[in-house]
């Protein structure tokens, strides 16, 4: 009897979506935004094929603009995938796999083309869950974030309530306010990293806006100020406490390189200012888009080392992503800049040499928050 013909294994159809998320002002959670579906009015997340000549990211993006009108920065590496059959209209139904990229929203447009045809809501993460069908994606939504990080997010929350009152840009000298007055280390690690937060939006918000260029700079250079200002705590705290959460080695190696992450950050910014350099490369803004999203990662992460024995899974699921994204940040690194060389190597040779330059800060600041990872690693190791 002869052998039978060996089918290739057919793969699923593949889509894009993104996850709009924010932190919410009222109660300092994480939410995320969901949208009907035109065909059955099932909350799902923004979704759409991918495009020839699109990077995955920014065609999720794109169908996050056009389904639920909302802008920001989509983070070029992805949180998963979830799988669903999609019916059409023959009456068949094929297994699709979507890559699902988180995009930390900027602006709500009032009005956008899908704005007749679909509804759009702000959910908590629990609530997105139980409203989603697809298994895949609840577990997705839920593990977005854990709810720890509220106590880094409220932070700078906080100080945007009190800028907006002011008139100020968002934040300048407040972390030391902010603190309990008997500070313990878990308070000023959170505020630390809250640093790096609000860092990481405002270098988002100086490549990607053209007014206010100045005010995201500055703001940049106070986050880095408040930042010394909590590392200094930190080293007096250290000096003057018996009995530390961990071993003294191990915090002082945190929070240095926790510092290290807005210090590279502002010195991003000003080289940026220096050569007053605004002919900002694609590759340039997808890195930004990962410097955001590590921060927000981190900010999940350094909460739960409150209880690193009952949070040590979830830490090192948090670690390994922070490593996935600094792989990526270096791929696009590379592909940026040797198409920077090829558009002005020759006929620019110092257009080519500022251009290397901040690729190389944005690369610096994704090795200094993976460096972070590697010190929670290492707490985790010791003490899980």
């Amino acid at each position: 009897m002869g052998a039978r013909n060996a089918h290739p294994r057919i793969s699923p159809i593949r889509q894009i979506a993104a996850l709009p998320y924010r932190t919410d002002d009222a109660s300092d959670a994480i939410r995320v935004m969901l949208v009907t579906s035109r065909g059955t009015g099932r909350w799902v997340i923004p979704k759409g094929n991918v495009m020839n000549g699109v990077s995955a990211h920014a065609a999720a993006a794109m169908e996050a603009e056009e389904e639920a009108g909302v802008t920001g920065w989509a983070c070029p590496t992805p949180i998963g995938s979830y799988r669903y059959r999609k019916r059409r209209n023959n009456g068949s139904s094929l297994m699709v796999d979507v890559e699902v990229f988180p995009l930390a929203v900027k602006t709500e447009l009032r009005e956008w083309k899908e704005s007749g045809e679909r509804d759009r809501r702000w959910f908590t993460l629990a609530e997105a869950a139980d409203n989603v069908n697809e298994p895949d994606l609840r577990d997705l939504i839920r593990s977005f974030a854990a709810t720890q990080f509220r106590a880094a997010a409220a932070r700078t929350t906080m100080l945007g309530a009190m800028a907006q009152k002011t008139g100020m840009s968002q934040m300048f000298g407040w972390f030391q306010k902010l603190l309990p007055a008997k500070a313990n280390f878990f308070d000023l690690f959170e505020a630390h990293v809250a640093t790096v937060v609000a860092g990481a939006d405002a270098l988002a918000r100086l490549f990607s806006e053209s007014r206010g260029r100045a005010d995201h700079i500055r703001e940049i250079n106070e986050r880095e100020h408040d930042a010394d200002d909590i590392i200094r705590e930190v080293l007096h705290l250290v000096r003057r406490t018996f009995l530390t959460p961990f071993d003294r080695s191990a915090i002082i190696s945190l929070v240095g390189s926790i510092d290290d992450s807005i210090d590279l950050m502002q010195s991003a910014a000003s080289a940026i200012d220096l050569y007053e350099f605004t002919d900002f490369d694609q590759e340039m803004r997808d890195i930004v888009a990962l410097i955001v999203d590590s921060s927000r990662v981190l900010s999940e992460a350094v909460p739960l080392l409150r209880n690193v024995s009952g949070n040590g899974k979830r830490l090192h699921e948090l670690t390994e992503r922070l490593v996935r994204m600094e792989g990526h940040a270096d791929e696009i690194h590379r592909s940026g800049l040797k198409r920077a060389f090829q558009a002005h190597g020759t006929t620019d040779p110092m257009g080519f040499i500022v251009r290397r330059e901040i690729f190389n800060h944005l690369e610096r600041i994704t090795d200094a928050l993976e460096d972070v990872a590697n010190e929670i690693d290492g707490i985790v190791i010791d003490h899980a």
